[in-house]
């Protein structure tokens, strides 16, 4: 295995990254711009941008699974919101020694400190929650949201690109990579103390592979194929939510065994063994569940083809044309309003004065 340097690149700077084999060199810097002398960090953008994408496919498929958006903007905000706060909880709670004798850190998220898993968990149970209220039908939500939640981790991940984290063991692969912030943790991390995990050998040195670019790659995938392929023939509500927890849980599985940061008790990869549960779980109440519709036949309909589905959505149609026709009816009672100019008379020409 050849050295980064021996690859060409040498004395790489703090915010520079290099992909050897591939030949790309680039410098960013975390922070994108200041606004006001508040940083806005690349990092948040991203998420932010993914959370976008992920909303925007909901909201466009919304009526494809039989809801209703107004009433389910409530649970995707309230989705968002909860998994923030559990994508941050989750993260804390794992790295608690970093955390307790600085309480105020834990609520930094400028420079990263979100955890997937964290995220999707906080996200069902408030959006959970809020569907209930709402009175919104919880598994055709699923189904939008693990789609959703593809498109969020693929554009997210590059986050970590920025940050120069998530990345795995040694390796000279063809999408090894390497960067200033990576070698500066390795060194602190393994050389100063000893080594970060007791089950492998870093060097900063060497290459690393890319594990945010693994996992946005199988993200994009996964969004494709159950956004656009599988979509379609959905055979009962909640099978894209299944599929994607398969999905997402068995690539998870094997790109967290090379990660080299991973959320650890004792010798155990906590997310490592998430993915394995949700993987294996979620798969078998997949298969029971195609079993089930199989034998059920034409009894079984997917709630987009219940009466009490197309009632919905034909009672949004009748607010929205009424809305539509206030609309129309204001702007025409305005357009036909009377001037309230003040008339002025025309000159006549004579300005004789009256003695």
């Amino acid at each position: 295995m050849k050295t980064v340097a021996e690859m060409g690149y040498s004395n790489l700077d703090y915010d520079e990254i290099v992909f050897p084999n591939l030949g790309i060199d680039v410098h960013i810097k975390s922070t994108a711009f200041s606004i006001f002398g508040l940083d806005v960090q690349w990092y948040g953008i991203l998420i932010v941008t993914g959370l976008l994408l992920a909303m925007a496919f909901a909201y466009k498929n919304m009526r494809r699974v039989g809801l209703d958006g107004d009433r389910a903007t409530d649970a995707i905000i309230g989705g968002i919101i909860g998994g923030l706060v559990g994508a941050r909880a989750y993260y804390v709670i794992f790295n608690w020694n970093e955390y307790k004798d600085d309480l105020p850190s834990i609520f930094n998220t400028r420079e990263g400190g979100l955890a997937v898993f964290g995220g999707l968990i906080g996200a069902v149970i408030a959006g959970g929650i809020i569907c209930k209220l709402r009175k919104v039908k919880l598994l055709p939500m699923f189904d939008l949201c693990g789609v959703g939640f593809l498109i969020g981790q693929c554009i997210g991940r590059w986050g970590n690109f920025v940050n120069q984290e998530a990345f795995g063991k040694n390796t000279d692969s063809l999408f090894c990579m390497s960067g200033g912030r990576v070698q500066q943790w390795i060194a602190m991390n393994y050389n100063a103390l000893g080594g970060y995990n007791q089950d492998m050998t870093m060097d900063q040195a060497y290459a690393v592979h890319p594990c945010f670019l693994y996992e946005s790659f199988w993200c994009l995938i996964g969004a494709v194929l159950l956004g656009i392929v599988f979509y379609k023939w959905r055979k009962f509500d909640g099978q894209i939510i299944l599929m994607y927890m398969v999905w997402y849980g068995a690539g998870r599985f094997f790109i967290e065994g090379l990660r080299t940061d991973s959320l650890t008790i004792g010798t155990l990869r906590v997310s490592q063994a998430v993915s394995a549960v949700i993987c294996v779980g979620s798969l078998i109440c997949l298969l029971v569940m195609l079993n089930k519709v199989k034998r059920m036949g034409s009894d079984y309909k997917l709630y987009a083809d219940t009466p009490e589905s197309k009632a919905l959505l034909a009672e949004a149609d009748r607010r929205i044309a009424e809305d539509a026709e206030k609309k129309a009816a204001k702007k025409a009672a305005k357009d036909t309003e009377p001037t309230t100019e003040p008339i002025i008379p025309e000159e006549t020409g004579d300005n004789t004065d009256e003695e």
